[in-house]
C-alpha cells in the first residue's frame, strides 16, 4: 500500500475501529456523528483496500474474522498514538487544561469517586471531566480511555497505576434482624443465618474468615444473591440478612447505626479486595490534566482512607 493510500484509509480504520469496540455499526455511527449506511460503507471500502472480510454481519450481531481481529489491534495502536501525538502540546502546558475521560466501578464511582470530582472540577476550572461508570474491565488502551479505576491486589501487566485507597469487605446486618435471629458470635453461627452474597463465581458463597493464625471458612446461603453491592446493601437494610459489602459502601449505615458491622474482630478475606488502583497506558509523559486528577486523588482518598472503618 503506498503512502496516499495509507493516508486515504485512515477514516476507515478509524471507523472500522468505534464499530469494532461497540459492537454495532449503529452505536458506531452515533459516536462518530454519520449515518449507520455511511459507517458500513466506510467500513466495506476498508474491506476492498485490504481484500479480506473484517466483519462477519448477522441481522443479530456483529463478529469480528480473524484478519478483523489482526486489524482491530492494528488499528488501535494506531489511533493510541495519533491520541498521545495530540496530547504533546499538552506536557508543556502549564496550566492543566482540556478533557479527562475516567472509567469506574458503579458503586465506587457513586460513593467515593463522584465527590471528588466535585471537588476536583472547582480547583481546576479549564478541566473538564467524562465519568464513565460500568462494572465492566474497560481496557484504557483498546478503547481511548485516559483513566481507569479497578479494585484489585495489583495493577495488571501492560499498566501503569497509582493505588489511592486500600478496600475491605465487611459483614453487617441490621439490629433488627440480629434481634429477630440472636447474635452472632462466631463464624460458625452464620451458617443458621441468611446471607447476602455476591455469586459471580461458584464460590462466592464459601466466606473466609482470618483472626490470627485462626481462618475459618463456612459455606453460607440466603433468600437473596446480587452481583451488586448496593443492591445487597439495599437487601441489608430491608432485614433481609446479613450481607457482605465494600467498605465505602457501608460506611454510612453503620456511621448512622442503620447496619452493624457482624463479627468485627475477624477479617472478612472476600474474593473481591485489595486496593482501589488509578490505572492508565504507561507512556513516556503524563500530561498536566491527568497529572493533577491522579494526585488530586490520591490526596483526597488518602484523607478518605484515614477515615476508613
Amino acid at each position: 500500500m503506498s503512502t496516499n493510500e495509507f493516508l486515504d484509509v485512515l477514516p476507515e480504520m478509524v471507523t472500522f475501529l468505534r464499530v469494532a469496540e461497540l459492537g454495532s455499526f449503529s452505536s458506531a455511527s452515533r459516536q462518530l456523528g454519520l449515518t449507520p449506511s455511511a459507517v458500513s460503507r466506510q467500513v466495506t471500502r476498508l474491506e476492498k483496500k485490504l481484500a479480506v472480510q473484517l466483519i462477519q454481519r448477522t441481522t443479530r450481531q456483529l463478529r469480528l474474522t480473524e484478519p478483523g481481529i489482526e486489524a482491530f489491534a492494528r488499528c488501535s495502536e494506531l489511533v493510541r498514538a495519533a491520541q498521545d501525538t495530540m496530547q504533546i502540546a499538552q506536557a508543556f502546558v502549564k496550566e492543566p487544561r482540556g478533557r479527562v475521560r475516567i472509567g469506574a466501578p458503579k458503586a465506587f464511582a457513586r460513593q467515593v469517586l463522584h465527590a471528588q470530582m466535585l471537588g476536583f472540577l472547582r480547583r481546576y476550572p479549564l478541566v473538564d471531566v467524562q465519568l464513565i461508570v460500568t462494572d465492566r474491565d474497560i481496557d484504557p488502551i483498546r478503547e481511548g480511555v485516559d483513566l481507569v479505576i479497578r479494585i484489585t491486589r495489583e495493577p495488571p501487566v501492560g499498566l501503569a497505576g497509582r493505588s489511592l485507597m486500600k478496600v475491605n469487605q465487611v459483614l453487617c446486618a441490621t439490629p433488627a434482624y440480629l434481634a429477630a435471629t440472636g447474635p452472632i458470635n462466631e463464624p460458625q453461627d452464620l451458617l443458621s443465618r441468611s446471607c447476602l452474597s455476591l455469586g459471580e463465581q461458584e464460590r462466592d458463597n464459601h466466606w473466609r474468615l482470618v483472626q490470627g493464625s485462626n481462618m475459618v471458612e463456612v459455606v453460607v446461603s440466603g433468600r437473596y444473591v446480587a452481583n451488586h453491592s448496593e443492591i445487597r446493601l439495599e437487601g441489608a437494610l430491608a432485614d433481609l440478612g446479613v450481607a457482605c459489602l465494600p467498605d465505602f459502601v457501608a460506611r454510612q449505615a453503620l456511621a448512622d447505626g442503620s447496619l452493624v458491622q457482624v463479627l468485627a474482630d475477624w477479617e472478612f478475606r472476600a474474593n473481591y479486595h485489595g486496593f482501589a488502583y488509578v490505572l492508565y497506558p504507561p507512556n513516556r509523559f503524563v500530561v498536566p490534566k491527568y497529572r493533577v486528577l491522579i494526585d488530586y486523588l490520591i490526596e483526597g482518598l488518602g484523607a478518605h482512607e484515614a477515615n476508613k472503618l
